[in-house]
């Protein structure tokens, strides 16, 4: 039973998870050689998407956090698979999957045929990086998972899909399997940031938390190419949801702009509503009252350029899994020469304000989104496998998904390579 095992670990608490400034670690801080426990040091690791950025990404940060992880990198493309595993080196191999096929899915899942020594050994754990999200029917990775007893993760960005997994709860307690939904970088560290300022100011004030705003900033497309341009343009397809005073809002994407400061490496930013699975989450497991999700990128007229869509085009276009993905072939080629000179700077605020006027930050900025995803979709891989989650399909706000006490751990193994990164600020 792959995977089945993988919640029995738990992490041993290093230190308090109360951090009034963190430094930024450093290779040698965190050292790349995580000592996972026993029973999950050797496990096999299927990283679908594993030939694209986000996936790729992943995979290079798993196998620089821990060496003895086997490293299956999953995809369509055979070339950039063999490239992959060139890069990654050994304990890496590379596996012909299509995520949208049950069959092809569970194979990858449940044996590897290994030509040399002819062995057959399961995954234990599956990290679903094939986006986009958006638009999708099914949650075929995970169901796939549950079927061959796989612990997962995902980096699902969009809130009907993050839903959706939600509802495979019981089957995956009733499985044995632990499972997290929404376990990238924004959505992922972002919620755990949020979960740690909620949690700061329960423990330290007399007040209660009432307003959670979550902001980002990404440099052109933060150098992740085409799946993030789908994903952006997706989403302006989609009716944004908050909430003011407890009530769910309705407001139209890309609109509400502000101007925020993003500190040191990246300062004052303008930032739009959109649609993110975050607010939602937050909302109901921290029990926020009032919760908003604002994105934005540079240059500036791109932000224009987004606006300009949402109030143009029909919604029902931007919905269209096919049309958009016209649109990316079409604009892709510009971007990635804006991206040239953009770079690919990213940043996360987390606001949190409370009844008894404390208001507390987080922030989290990076240099390039495509090398600070990987490390942060690595650091949920982490934690699942050391033991912190519990059968089920949780949020990364959720207790049973990322146990308190292993929240600084992540977050800290999440930030190596930020240029700055504070919380409780």
């Amino acid at each position: 039973m792959a995977g089945a095992s993988v919640h029995m670990q738990h992490l041993n608490s290093r230190v308090g998870v109360t951090m009034a400034t963190a430094t930024t670690p450093t290779d040698t801080q965190i050292g790349t050689r995580v000592q996972l426990p026993e029973k999950t040091r050797n496990s096999r690791v299927l990283v679908l998407g594993g030939t694209g950025r986000v996936g790729g990404s992943t995979a290079i940060a798993l196998s620089k956090l821990c060496s003895d992880l086997q490293i299956v990198v999953g995809g369509r493309n055979r070339e950039k698979g063999v490239n992959m595993v060139a890069t990654l080196g050994r304990n890496s191999e590379f596996s012909e999957v299509d995520v949208n096929n049950v069959k092809s899915l569970e194979a990858a899942l449940k044996v590897h045929n290994d030509s040399l020594r002819l062995l057959s050994v399961d995954v234990d754990l599956v990290v679903h990086a094939a986006g986009p999200f958006q638009q999708a029917e099914k949650c075929t990775v995970l169901e796939a998972a549950l079927e061959t007893k796989t612990a997962y993760v995902d980096v699902c960005d969009d809130t009907a899909y993050s839903q959706r997994a939600k509802s495979f709860k019981n089957s995956a307690i009733a499985a044995n399997i632990p499972a997290i939904t929404t376990g990238g970088i924004y959505p992922g560290v972002s919620n755990v940031m949020a979960a740690e300022l909620v949690r700061a100011a329960r423990s330290e004030s007399k007040g209660t938390p009432e307003r959670l705003r979550f902001y980002y900033y990404t440099a052109g497309t933060g150098g992740s190419g085409p799946t993030i341009l789908a994903t952006s343009f997706l989403l302006l397809g989609e009716e944004v949801v908050a909430f003011n005073k407890g009530e769910k809002i309705k407001l139209k994407p890309y609109s509400g702009m502000l101007e925020i400061d993003f500190g040191k490496g990246i300062g004052k930013k303008d930032v739009y509503l959109l649609n993110l699975p975050e607010v939602r989450s937050t909302h109901e497991v921290l029990g926020v009252p009032t919760v908003s999700a604002r994105f934005g990128t540079s240059p500036f007229f791109w932000n224009w350029g987004m606006a300009i869509m949402t109030s143009l085009l029909p919604p029902e276009l931007l919905r269209d899994r096919s049309k958009v993905q016209q649109m990316v072939e079409l604009f892709d080629p510009v971007v990635r020469q804006v991206d040239s000179f953009a770079g690919e700077r990213v940043s996360m605020r987390v606001d949190l304000e409370c009844s008894d006027g404390r208001n507390t930050v987080g922030i989290f900025s990076h240099k390039r989104l495509s090398v600070s995803v990987g490390y942060a979709a690595a650091a949920f891989v982490m934690a699942i496998l050391e033991g912190s989650t519990k059968p089920g399909v949780w949020f990364p706000e959720e207790n049973e998904g990322i146990a308190i006490e292993a929240r600084e751990l992540l977050l800290e193994r999440a930030a190596q390579g930020t240029f700055n990164f504070v919380m409780n600020k």
